[in-house]
């Protein structure tokens, strides 16, 4: 445990680095495809700020029901876009996840998403990929990983 902490401090040092400084505004929403599938919704909170949800599915196993959202910080200088015009930062964050599934087996979880987006120059919409480690607490402790990718509208 004291080694994933003193990691997760590490990133978070170096992801709050420099950081682009264009104002972001507007909430997307999306879909999310992978584990699990479903809506995505995206709402900016500054400059490198934003907060995510989801509503979504697992349809590997248990038929699952996923409700979550996280608190995420974007860095826009660890990755360059030379070719394609646009912006493609990493990103991290910290939330929570509850899990209905069919066996009333229902647990709540942190999730600590890590991912990369594509941000088109000029277009209110993003491309994104992330995995997220999930460190279900209730009602047993376990540990589950979670990957998807995506695209949001903004409005």
């Amino acid at each position: 445990m004291k080694r994933f902490v003193t990691a997760f401090l590490l990133l978070t040092v170096c992801l709050c680095g420099n950081t682009y400084a264009e104002e972001r505004e507007g909430f997307g929403v999306g879909v999310i495809l992978g584990e699990p599938t479903g809506v995505s919704l995206k709402k900016w909170m500054g400059n490198t700020n934003a907060i995510d949800a989801g509503i979504a599915w697992s349809f590997s196993g248990d038929n699952s029901f996923h409700l979550h959202g996280d608190y995420l910080v974007h860095n826009f200088e660890l990755v360059s876009v030379a070719e394609a015009p646009g912006q493609l930062p990493v990103y991290f964050g910290i939330g929570g996840r509850v899990k209905f599934d069919d066996k009333d087996d229902n647990t709540f979880g942190v999730r600590v998403p890590i991912g990369i987006a594509y941000m088109p120059a000029g277009a209110p919409i993003d491309f994104f990929g992330e995995i997220v480690p999930v460190l279900d607490l209730i009602p047993d402790s376990d540990f589950d990983m979670n990957a998807a990718i995506g695209a949001r509208f903004y409005f």
